[in-house]
This record gives structure tokens, sequence and C-alpha cells, in this order.
């Protein structure tokens, strides 16, 4: 009896691999035949655009066809990585028609889309990089629409550049899921097109995240996917590849790790593979990478990341910790772990480093970018905040200088009465004052890294501090002891 079922055991072994299935088919494994076409808007049709459901990929044909097999389970959109020589439709400053959701209900779908052909190519654009507007509840919206929204409109219209990116890195709620259609009314207006990354705050979170939901039509980013689109993609525009991932692996009720899916390295390789070696890459993340200061809210997989980037001339853009810190990760890898739009949560007007409120304004031309942080309501040459003797109160005889965009190639230099005193300043790490002032005398431990100290001679009556930063712009402040 045991030999009879052996051999019925091998008969059904054989007939699953002469029909093509396969385990998973077993275990309910469900697929949908994706295809469609990708024209531009002259109706011309799009060769090599390469498509994805965020686990698989293709490209068009010479006529712009594709077709893709997904599973709905673990894929709930199909979308493009828009060549350079293109760019989506753009409707109140979101992206639109690069993707579509997929019908699980569905065994075969056809999704096609149109992109707007460039008129010339757009190797010169502004970047600008915006982290954790976080709002809980109307009154922090509304002062991220008086505050940070209005200085963005300020900004761009300083933009000399045609093509103007935002790219929002996440918490752009407080767990707060009603508030996404507040945040798109107050973003509509501006002349740029903004992208988005999910953070932490931004799923909901009564779910855990897709890839653990045992519940597929709920799951923590299912009102992120509704307002923008997958959490996953990339696009081109002019010699720079920008990529914006999901690095929350969320579990539900505000637990999470920092960290990126087996399944996710795998897009992410899949991804770069269309991508010429050597080529500027801009990573768009919610968590950082390599901190140095902390290793709380790093990436927990950054050494499998940076593998995969190892080819390219990387330049990762990050929030989420309220501070900001800059980092040379690698010899081509450069994190900017920007200001966060709120500060230290709406609480004033700093974050807890003592960077002011505020975005990062990127200008790419070409393989040459450069980038100048902006303060909230402020001029853009405000690039460091002083404080006197007596003002900072663990340095009391000491003038000390935050300097939030620092990174090793800045020069900083101090003059009394005129006369530069080479070396003067000295690094050192404390919690800044603005934020323990605002936090009502309340220190909370984290010591930032880009402050300087100098003690001055009794003597001094006028003092000149002179920040150049990497791109050899200078900064000064000059002020009276007396």
């Amino acid at each position: 009896m045991r030999s009879v079922r052996y051999s019925y055991f091998i008969l059904l072994l054989c007939v699953l691999q002469l029909t093509g299935l396969h385990a998973g088919n077993l275990q309910g494994k469900r697929e949908v035949v994706l295809k469609g076409v990708v024209n531009d808007n002259r109706n011309q049709p799009v060769a090599n655009v390469v498509v994805t459901d965020g686990v698989n990929f293709t490209q068009t044909d010479v006529k712009g066809h594709y077709q893709l097999l997904s599973n709905p389970d673990e894929s709930k959109f199909v979308y493009l990585s828009i060549p350079a020589e293109y760019k989506a439709a753009v409707e109140n400053a979101l992206p639109i028609g690069y993707y579509a959701r997929i019908d699980a209900r569905k065994k075969k779908e056809q999704h096609n889309f149109q992109l707007i052909k460039r008129n010339a190519p757009a190797d010169r654009f502004t970047y600008i990089a915006i982290s954790d507007p976080q709002v809980k509840n109307e009154k922090q919206l509304e002062r991220f629409r008086k505050e940070t929204v209005n200085d963005l409109a300020e900004t761009l219209g300083k933009c000399s550049t045609p093509d103007v990116y935002g790219m929002l890195l996440g918490d752009i709620v407080w767990d707060a899921m009603p508030l996404f259609s507040s945040y798109r009314d107050a973003i509509s207006g501006l002349h740029a097109t903004m992208y988005h990354v999910i953070g932490n705050h931004d799923f909901d979170l009564k779910y855990p995240a897709l890839n653990i939901a045992e519940n597929k039509s709920e799951y923590g980013e299912h009102a992120y996917n509704d307002n923008f689109g997958p959490t996953d993609y990339s696009f081109n525009v002019g010699k720079v590849h920008i990529i914006a991932m999901k690095d929350i692996d969320y579990k539900g009720q505000r637990k999470y790790i920092e960290e990126f899916t087996p399944a996710q390295l795998d897009w992410l390789k899949k991804d770069l593979s269309y991508v010429t070696p050597g080529s500027t890459v801009f990573l768009n993340l919610h968590a950082p990478i390599a901190n140095v200061s902390t290793s709380n809210g790093n990436l927990r997989n950054a050494e499998e990341l940076f593998s995969l980037l190892k080819d390219y001339k990387v330049h990762i853009f990050a929030g989420h910790t309220h501070y900001y810190e800059n980092r040379m990760a690698t010899p081509d890898i450069y994190e900017h772990n920007i200001g966060a739009a709120c500060g230290a949560w709406w609480a004033g007007g700093v974050n807890r480093c003592g960077a002011p409120n505020g975005y990062l304004v990127v200008s790419v031309d070409g393989n040459n970018i450069s980038w100048q942080y902006k303060a909230t309501g402020l001029s853009e040459d405000y690039q460091f905040r002083i404080y006197k003797p007596g003002e900072f109160n663990t340095q009391p005889k000491y003038l000390v200088v935050n300097v939030w965009d620092y990174d090793p190639a800045w020069k900083l230099s101090y003059y009394e009465d005129g006369v530069e005193v080479p070396g003067a300043l000295e690094s050192f790490a404390d919690e800044d004052q603005a934020y323990i002032t605002m936090k009502e005398g309340k220190a909370t431990g984290y010591k930032t890294m880009h402050l300087f100290r100098v003690r001055p001679t009794s003597h001094a009556k006028s003092i000149k501090i002179v920040a150049v930063n990497r791109f050899g712009k200078g900064f000064e402040q000059t002020f009276s002891l007396d």
C-alpha cells in the first residue's frame, strides 16, 4: 500500500512539472497578467521604458508594449521608471499617470500609460528635499502651510531652472491618516513636482506593513498608497537616477524596525541593473543609514545597501531623526540627514541639534551636485548661529558657533578686531542651547557635532565669523562684544 501511495506522489509531481504549476500555486498564490502600452503626449510609442510591479521588472518593446506576470498579494501597483527624456503629468503639484492599481479580482489587466516628452534635456534642475512635516492636527498643518509652504513658494519663485522637483522624506503626518488630504491641499499650489517617501508615522497604526499583513486588503501602507502611489519607485531626470524607498519595516501600533526587507533589496538590485555604472543616484529614504552620533535611527542592513550602490555616485537624503548630520558613508556615498520641516515636532523654530526648521535646496547641473540648507522664514544666507560668551550655558566663557550643514570640506575662520586668528575655532559636541531654551530649559541628552567654540581675548571688541562651504560660497556674521 505504501508503494502505491509513493507512486501516486511521484505521478502528482510529474503532472505539476508538466503543467507548469509549483508549490506557490498549491498554497493559494494568485497571478495576474498585466499588459499595456506606453505612449507619449504625441501618441508615439515609447520603447525601453522600465516597468515594474514592485517585485518583477520588464521593458516596453519598440511599439511601447509591455507584459508582466504579477502576484496581487505582493504587488498593489504596476508603474514606470520614467526615462530622462520624458516626465509625468502633474496635477496639484503631484505627479500622475505613471502608476496604476492592480485589481486582485482579475486574471488579466490592461494598463496604458502616457508620458510627456521633454522638449530638451533636463540636465539642469533644482531638487528640494524636505523631511518630517509630521503634522498631527489642523493647528500644526496650518503652521506647515503658513511657514514651510509659503517659504517654499518664495524659494521656487527664485529658481533659475525650468524643472523643480520636491521630495518629501516621510512622516508627512503623525499617525493621522485623514490629514493626508489636507496636506495635499496645502502643497497643491506649489510650482514643483512633489514626490514622497513613506515614514514610520505614515502607516495606519492599526495594521502591519503589507509584507507581513495576513489580510492583504488591510495593511499599513494603504492610506499612503491611496494618496501618493507606490512606496518603492524610481524616475530619471537629466543624468540623475532618482529612487524613493520605504526603509521602515512596520509591525503595527507604532512598532517598527529601520530596515529593508530582502525583497526590497532585490527590487533595488533589479532597478539599478537598468542604470549605467558610474551614474549619479539620488536615494531618498525616511530613516538614515550611517549617522555617527547615534545608531538608534540607522538602517539595520546598511552594508547590503552599500554593496548594491558601490558602482554609483550616490547622494542619500533622509529625515526621521529631527537633527542635521552630513556624512560621507563611503568615498562615493554622501548622506544628508537633514533638519525637519517641523523642527522638534513644532515646539518652536529649531531641531534637536539647533538647526532651524527648513529644507535642503539641491542644484543639479549634469553630474555636478551642490546644495544649501534653507531655514524657514529666514534669509538663504543664514547658515550658522552664534552664541556670545554667556549665552551657551555649558560654555559660559566661550563664543559658540552652530554650523548645521557642516562637513569636513567647510572652512571656518575667526576674526578679532579685523585680524584672523588661525585655527581658533575648536569642534566639540554638546546639546544645543537654542533647543534647550525652546524646551524651557529641559535638556534631552542629544549632543550635536556641528558646534565650534573659541574663547575671545579680554581686549576683543569686534568679532567676525566666516564660513565657506565645500562649494566655495562664503557666509559671514559680524558683531560687537560691547
